[in-house]
């Protein structure tokens, strides 16, 4: 016999078979558990997606100028214009040079008077005009603004830095005072503080205790000084101005010194003309009767007291309220 070796086909038996089949089983239940643990981690990542968005949103935001916000703001900030509606008119003396208004209380208005040896400090009835008490200055003095503190009387001159203070009940008992203000134009207070103005844009904050300036600032609109401002009046938090040689008023907020709204009282100076009034001044002084919610402006040498009420401006403004409200600096002595 020749030698060597026999190879034998291996048969499967039903063990291996079945081994087979368990192995091909736990390759697919394999697949299949990989597959599920995916979609399952698939599903735990969905809920970061609208993070992701609002992610996104939020630097996009950022991208926008900020110009962009700037003129948004603007436009939302922009301060209201109101008109005046009268309510009542009263007598005024019509050889007023009006220089500081303020309620006096059982329907009664102080005020102070300008022009050289003409300038006054007086009581007035609001229903008649009677001048009921009388104090004529010094000849050398040009009277300006005027307010009242508890019982005093606080008035400062035009082109000196001086002031008096009265006994609101008898004007022959006062004393001077001298200021840090550049002039004496307006004068008010919120009843702890006054507050002043020299014709300038600077509304000062001054301690009536010793008439030093504690504060200036510079009042501004849309970040434009506005110069010129003169009587004064605290309305309901706010220092409403008088705007020299306008007829406007502008609402400031003591707290930054910004217009906050502006009042246009052209419709005044228009009755007075159509009435035949020709020989009267500016628009000036400024009185609140706070228990009543009045308000009472007048003018230099108008013949006639307003009660006014403000209304919101409906119509288009024509023209640009700077060129309205806003003039140049005007400073005496120069050209």
């Amino acid at each position: 016999m020749a030698s060597g070796a026999r190879t034998r086909r291996k048969n499967n038996t039903p063990a291996d078979k079945q081994k087979s089949n368990h192995n091909t089983l736990a390759k697919s239940m394999s697949k299949s558990i990989s597959s599920s643990s995916l979609f399952a981690s698939f599903k735990k990542h969905l809920i970061y997606i609208p993070l992701i968005i609002m992610l996104l949103a939020a630097l996009f935001l950022l991208s926008i100028s900020s110009n962009t916000f700037s003129a948004i703001r603007s436009r939302t900030d922009s301060p209201k214009n109101y008109v005046v509606e009268v309510v009542n008119e009263f007598p005024h003396d019509p050889k007023a040079f009006t220089q500081g208004l303020l309620y006096g209380g059982n329907d009664t208005l102080f005020e102070s008077t300008g022009l050289y040896d003409q300038s006054t400090v007086r009581r007035v009835a609001i229903q008649t005009g009677e001048i009921m008490t009388f104090h004529k200055m010094e000849s050398s003095y040009f009277g300006e603004g005027l307010t009242l503190l508890g019982e005093r009387l606080y008035q400062v001159t035009w082109l000196k830095k001086i002031g008096f203070i009265y006994d609101r009940n008898d004007f022959s008992k006062f004393k001077r005072f001298t200021h840090q203000m550049e002039d004496g134009w307006g004068l008010a207070t919120d009843g702890k503080y006054l507050y002043g103005t020299d014709g300038s844009s600077t509304l000062y904050h001054i301690d009536p205790q010793n008439m030093k300036v504690i504060q200036k600032q510079v009042v501004t609109y849309n970040g434009h000084e506005v110069h010129n401002l003169n009587e004064l009046e605290y309305i309901d938090d706010e220092v409403w101005a008088n705007v020299w040689q306008t007829d406007c008023i502008a609402k400031i907020s003591p707290k930054d010194g910004i217009v906050r709204e502006w009042i246009l009282l052209q419709s005044l100076r228009e009755g007075l003309l159509a009435s035949g009034r020709k020989n009267f001044d500016v628009l000036n002084g400024i009185a609140w009767d706070k228990e009543k919610n009045r308000i009472f402006v007048t003018g230099k040498l108008w013949p006639k007291l307003y009660e006014i009420k403000l209304l919101p401006m409906k119509k288009e403004l024509h023209g640009n309220i700077g060129d309205i409200c806003m003039p140049k600096r005007f400073v005496f002595g120069t050209s």
